[in-house]
């Protein structure tokens, strides 16, 4: 296994500058990362500095909350991807899950998808800190019905973060029909592999240097 090609190189904090963005796409070259994870207004910068290499630009919509409408996520991503994003990382609805608009939750999703139109790769970030089990389970049904590339875990910004027993479960209900992300205070070599075992093929991480040079 590749770690370092498991790794979305992430700055996701309101705070990032271009520097900050110039540095991680630098680090994310020189240790052959997946990708790098920024905000969706450094897209363009990300993939002027990346074009040359194999590093992928990633980006979130939706994010934080996972609270804008559908016509907005849509954009959102069409943009994004018309700026050079590679992947796309998308909240749910979480209201709109934990009241049972399930219709509602997938077609959300879908319209993202639509927009990527296998031009990008889609993640969709459930926020399993916010959830139960069954709607963790009920959560990744939806997004693979809706034909997403991934699952994810977490945007770091909620109350908890990746854990073992939310990357199994989410693991074990998308059956190979989608991959999964694990994201949200993952720091250390342990902790990657952790997530990893777990079912996890994409690590979301601001410490992806600590972590592939702790090998």
């Amino acid at each position: 296994m590749n770690l370092a090609k498991t790794i979305d190189h992430t700055i996701l904090k309101p705070g990032a500058e271009q520097k900050d963005v110039e540095r991680i796409c630098a680090e994310a070259k020189k240790w052959n990362f997946a990708s790098v994870c920024i905000n969706p207004c450094w897209v363009s910068l990300a993939f002027e500095l990346l074009k040359d290499t194999d590093v992928k630009v990633c980006t979130v919509i939706g994010f934080p909350l996972g609270a804008a409408t559908t016509a907005s996520k849509a954009f959102e991503a069409e943009e994004a991807i018309e700026n050079g994003a590679g992947e796309v990382d998308m909240v749910i609805n979480v209201g709109r899950l934990t009241a049972g608009d399930y219709v509602y939750v997938r077609e959300d999703i879908r319209a993202v998808v639509e927009k990527a139109g296998g031009r990008a790769v889609t993640k969709v970030i459930l926020e399993t800190c916010l959830l139960t089990r069954d709607q963790i389970v009920k959560a990744c049904e939806l997004a693979v019905e809706a034909g997403a590339d991934y699952v994810k875990t977490s945007t770091g910004f909620s109350t908890g973060g990746a854990t073992v027993e939310a990357v199994s479960l989410m693991y074990e209900t998308v059956k190979g029909k989608a991959k999964v992300k694990a994201s949200g205070g993952i720091r250390t070599y342990e902790d990657a592999m952790k997530m990893i075992q777990a079912g996890a093929s994409r690590i979301g991480t601001s410490n992806g240097v600590n972590i592939v040079s702790g090998q």
